[in-house]
This record gives C-alpha cells, structure tokens and sequence, in this order.
C-alpha cells in the first residue's frame, strides 16, 4: 500500500469559538463557571475525530467539546491550562488549538508520547519520505532476512516478556512487528520517532481488530480469541500512517503552545499560581479502567519489560495496593462513604481510602499551582465496589472543599459510549459491575477564591 500524497479537509477542520474579549472580573468570572456546567454536556452526535484527536485508541476520554467549552469561557488566549492526569492529550490538544498554552503532566508512556504527537506539528512531505524508507526497510527485512529476524527476536526480550509476546502474538506477526520497529528506531528525529511509534502502537491497541490475538485491547479488557485472525501488520500502519499524516497537517490552524512533561499528579513541578485553568480527568478507583493492562501490548515492543510495567502500573492513581500507603483522614462524607465499604469488604474499603487520600493529594498540587480567582474542571465516573457506590463526585467535592477549593457546582452527562471506549453495553441486563457504573460520569467545578 503506498503512501498517499496529503489532501487537507477544509471541511472536516475544528470550529473556533470566540474567547472573551477582556478578562472577566471575579464575580462574573464564578458567574460563568456556574452558568457552563449547567450547559448540555453530553455532545451526542458532534465530530470528535478532527485534527489529531483520533491517532490512537484510549479509553475513557472525554469529547473534545467538552474542554473546548471551558476553555473558551473562561481563558484568554496566551493563558495556561494545565491538564495534571492528561492521558492521551485532550484537553492539551484544545488549548494548543485554541491558542492557549496547553501543559500536560502524566506518568504512562502511551499517554505521554501520544500527547507529544498529538501537538507537534511536523512538514507532511517529510513524514511521507520518511514513512516510504520505514516501510521499504521493514519490507525488505521480511522477505530477505527471515532467519537473522527470527534469531533476534529470541535474544530481544527477557523471559518473562517473551512469553507474554507468545502467547498474545502470532509468530508472523511477530516478524511484522520486529521488521517495522527496527527501522523506527533507527530514527534520530524524537518527534519522527514518537510519530511512527504511535502509529504502529495504535494498530495493536484496538477496540476489536488489531494484530494481536487479543480482543477488546482499546476497552483495557483484553481476552485471546483462539480463532482470530490477525490483520497483517504491514497492512494497517501503513493505513494508519497514511491517515495520520493528513491529520496532523491540520495542526497548522491553532495558534497555541504546548508541553508535555512526565510526572506525578501529586508532585507537580509547576511554581505557585501559574496556572490560569485546570481541567482533568482522574482514573477511576480500584483500576476499574487499567491502562497499563492494555499498554503493555505495545510496550513490550518498544523496550519495556513486562515486568517492569506491572510495576509501574502499581504507582498509577487508583491502583489496588494498600501495602506501605500512608492513608489521609478525609472529610466526613468519604469516611461514611468508606466506613459503609468497609462493612462489606474491609480490604476493599482500604482500596477506596487509598484512591481518596491520593486524589487529596492531588487537589492540594492543583490548588497550589492554580491563580486565585481560577477554576479547576474535574471529569470523574464513579464506581460500584462490592454493589455499593461510591459516591466519587461528591467525595471528591468535599476533599476539595478541604484543600481550599469553593465547590461551585457538579454536573451530570451521559457518555456516548459509541465515542468513550467504554467497556459496556447502553442497555440491561448488565453482567458485570464494570457495565453498571459507566453510563454516566459528573463535571465539579472548583473555584480557587481570589
């Protein structure tokens, strides 16, 4: 399959919407606050896929309107939004696009080099010679150099990691994959190097095809389906590139800029009053949604080791590990929201108390860095632990209430699940708790008094 010449869609470009003329003064700037999340938030049926918001599957993340919408409202250009939890980079995409500074902060590799893709705008016909050498080599490997490709992928990964790729991928593809990665390293260009990382990574990280023999990759649920017939490598990042080159040649229309940091949400390495707007989404508790369960699939081919990422997922925010974990005292409304779990499941109500101290954490980072007379957005779904819920959104609006935050409002949305990636059906009966508690999820908004 050839690369394509890169055709710009006018017609499939983002809407700009006009900022504020002048800075709003405190009281109509909590005025606003207010009055946007009693707006609609579900934005059914509205494009989510414009520019480079579509270059790779990730579960879980919020319509691009939905940032869009306070940004607009509540920043001017130039102005900082930080996104501290940024996952696959949405609400810094919206604000680079917007003409905003957009910084992102997290600590998955998928997330941060997706991020860093997503905002770098790169020359098209370079991506497209460079893809031609990448696939020309890859190519060539495959079908000239079978036997030194299958000794190197017995000597490339640990054992623990070479079993996992066995199990999960077909010898064949193995081969593919080896055979494409190879000359993607060979690139000294970091942002070349991320670009054709991402799109290899987002043809094993899928919803239901993929080239691995996992199903369900892009809903962090992976199971092996026996029968299932790979598509071949070669085939689908050639696809994806070709796709992603005419999408991040629209880059051009924002105005912005952008950076993207590793990180700890609970460790922000941002100065005192800095941030002009934060708007986030936090994972949810006890790993409802495990992203480094499906990340993994293409880490292990970009030098991580099986290993090492499940150690690294245990430092993820909302991990099930209470070993070691100093605990916070939280306000009365989480307390009885635990004390209730703990009845059922002591264990379980641990789990919980570690989510909630690490999120207070977290709130104190956000209202640190943040201006006086500035708003944080938190996205957040809630989760049904042993049949009970447990209440996130409120809890949440209570500890940040306790670092200093005024709770202005909390909002309802329903999910277009078609658009979320989330991992359940719309309609009863439901057969698991994950398809109970991901229909809806709530927007608090925080304001940080002047």
């Amino acid at each position: 399959m050839p690369i394509k010449p890169v055709q710009i869609d006018l017609f499939n470009s983002f809407e700009v919407y006009s900022p504020p003329k002048e800075r709003l003064s405190p009281l109509h700037y909590r005025e606003t606050l207010l009055d946007l999340l009693t707006e609609d938030m579900d934005f059914h049926g509205e494009n989510s896929g414009y520019v480079t918001h579509n270059f790779h599957a990730f579960p879980a993340k919020f319509p691009p309107q939905l940032p869009k919408k306070f940004i607009n409202g509540l920043t001017l250009p130039g102005e900082k939004v930080l996104d501290p939890m940024s996952g696959s980079g949405t609400a810094v995409l919206e604000a680079f696009l917007l003409g905003r500074y957009g910084l992102g902060i997290d600590i998955d590799p998928i997330a941060l080099n997706l991020t860093k893709v997503k905002v770098t705008a790169l020359d098209p016909e370079r991506l497209i010679r460079t893809a031609e050498s990448v696939i020309d080599h890859a190519d060539h490997d495959f079908k000239k150099n079978n036997d030194r490709l299958n000794t190197e992928l017995e000597i490339r990964f640990d054992p623990s990691t070479k079993k996992f790729i066995d199990y999960w991928f077909l010898r064949e593809t193995q081969l593919e994959l080896l055979s494409l990665i190879k000359p993607i390293e060979k690139l000294t260009d970091r942002d070349l190097h991320r670009f054709f990382q991402i799109a290899l990574s987002s043809v094993i990280i899928t919803k239901s095809g993929g080239v691995s023999l996992a199903y369900d990759l892009a809903h962090t649920r992976p199971h092996k389906i026996k029968n299932k017939i790979p598509r071949p490598a070669f085939e689908e990042f050639q696809r994806r590139v070709n796709r992603n080159i005419q999408n991040i040649s629209k880059l051009n229309q924002g105005s912005g800029k952008a950076s993207v940091l590793c990180g700890n949400v609970q460790a922000i390495g941002l100065d005192d009053e800095s941030i002009d707007l934060i708007i986030t989404s936090p994972p949810y508790a006890s790993n409802a949604i495990d992203y480094m369960r499906a990340h993994k699939f293409s880490l292990v081919w970009f030098g991580y080791p099986v290993d090492l990422l499940s150690k690294k997922r245990s430092k993820y925010i909302g991990g099930e590990s209470t070993r070691d974990f100093n605990m916070y005292h939280l306000p009365d409304y989480p307390e009885a929201v635990i004390s209730n779990l703990n009845r059922k499941d002591p264990k379980k109500g641990q789990v919980l108390r570690r989510y909630y101290t690490e999120m207070s954490q977290a709130f104190k980072e956000m209202h640190r860095v943040l201006k006086s007379g500035k708003a944080a957005i938190i996205i957040v779904g809630s989760s049904i632990m042993r049949g009970m819920d447990t209440k996130t959104a409120q809890c949440l609006g209570e500890i940040g209430k306790k670092v200093g935050f005024d709770l202005v409002g909390i909002s309802e949305r329903n999910l277009d699940r078609n658009k979320r990636m989330m991992p359940a059906r719309t309609s009863g009966p439901f057969e698991t708790q994950i398809e109970e508690r991901m229909h809806k999820e709530f927007i608090i908004g925080f304001y940080k008094p002047a």
